[in-house]
């Protein structure tokens, strides 16, 4: 085995690691408040919902990728190459669908009584659960012709185009129905970022004005620790920007892949890192910045 391969392995099982042991812990946690009855905040729903996507995500790609790192490279048989692909796939997008419904609905709860989304904000909590399941069910029917176009290794059916993940194979036939497929994918991922980016300049314009208004509160030396909803929604910020500056960098490298040919497997490992980069940083954010984590802890 070449030491490019034991050091691509070693990568990702780190990666891999650290991923399943943040979302694993922040599971708990939310688990742990779900069965204590522990009052829950309106965005711990998109929040759960988008633990169980980046677990999806780092255990279909992470796990794989590992594996083949380490010299396996023929360990998954024709079904094992669709399950993973799909599930992969599945998870990425549920986790770019739920990430934009967290930054909506948190834009939704603190907009003011007094805006034209007053109504909104006193339904909104009510669509929370509703909106995570047809994101579920959307991205399932979505993705669901993706596995048509996946083998294994050992197949020996000659292909015109088809590139290589290490472990399986990706058939590229440039038909129609995988450029509407290309196409609707783009459209989402596109809509969601412009939501993303546009529900979070508007929170963070209304963190803006509010701390303006209440800086007289300070002056008059009360304390100035942030309230925990403000700090849910700078957590939440947080955890937006980084999903932006990754998402748009794992972006670059699919176009890169896209419109490049004869890639070298390098470039396409280096975007599969990046592509489980969000799912394994983003626990971490949650946990720094949800003052009861320590107490949970404690219990």
């Amino acid at each position: 085995m070449a030491s490019r391969d034991l050091v691509t392995g070693k990568i990702f099982s780190l990666q891999t690691i650290v991923g399943i042991l943040g979302n694993f812990s922040v599971l708990y946690f939310y688990l742990f408040l779900h069965y204590t009855r522990c009052k829950l905040r309106s965005t711990d729903c998109n929040l759960k919902n988008l633990t169980v996507a980046n677990l999806l995500v780092i255990f279909s790609k992470g796990v794989p990728k590992m594996m083949a790192g380490f010299g396996l490279k023929d360990f998954i048989n024709d079904f094992g190459c669709k399950f993973f692909f799909y599930v992969h796939r599945v998870g990425r997008d549920v986790s770019i669908g739920t990430t934009c419904l967290l930054s909506v609905f948190q834009a939704i709860a603190i907009s003011p009584l007094n805006s034209r989304w007053a109504e909104l904000k006193v339904k909104a909590h009510k669509y929370i659960a509703t909106s995570n399941i047809f994101c579920w069910i959307l991205n399932m029917m979505l993705n669901i012709i993706l596995p048509l176009y996946v083998t294994d290794k050992r197949n020996n059916t000659n292909f015109t185009q088809k590139t290589d993940y290490g472990y399986c194979y990706v058939m590229e036939d440039g038909t129609v129905t995988m450029k509407i497929y290309a196409a609707l994918i783009l459209c989402r991922d596109g809509f969601s970022l412009v939501l993303i980016v546009s529900a979070s300049s508007f929170t963070v314009f209304i963190l803006h004005r509010h701390k303006q208004q209440v800086r007289y509160i300070h002056r008059n030396n009360l304390s100035p620790r942030s309230s925990p909803e403000s700090t849910a929604t700078q957590s939440i910020l947080v955890l937006l920007c980084t999903f932006v500056s990754l998402w748009t960098l794992s972006s670059i490298f699919l176009i890169c892949l896209t419109v490049l040919n004869n890639l070298s497997l390098w470039l396409r490992n280096t975007s599969a890192l990046i592509n489980a980069c969000f799912p394994t940083v983003s626990p971490y954010i949650l946990i720094n910045y949800d003052s009861r984590v320590p107490r949970v802890c404690f219990a």
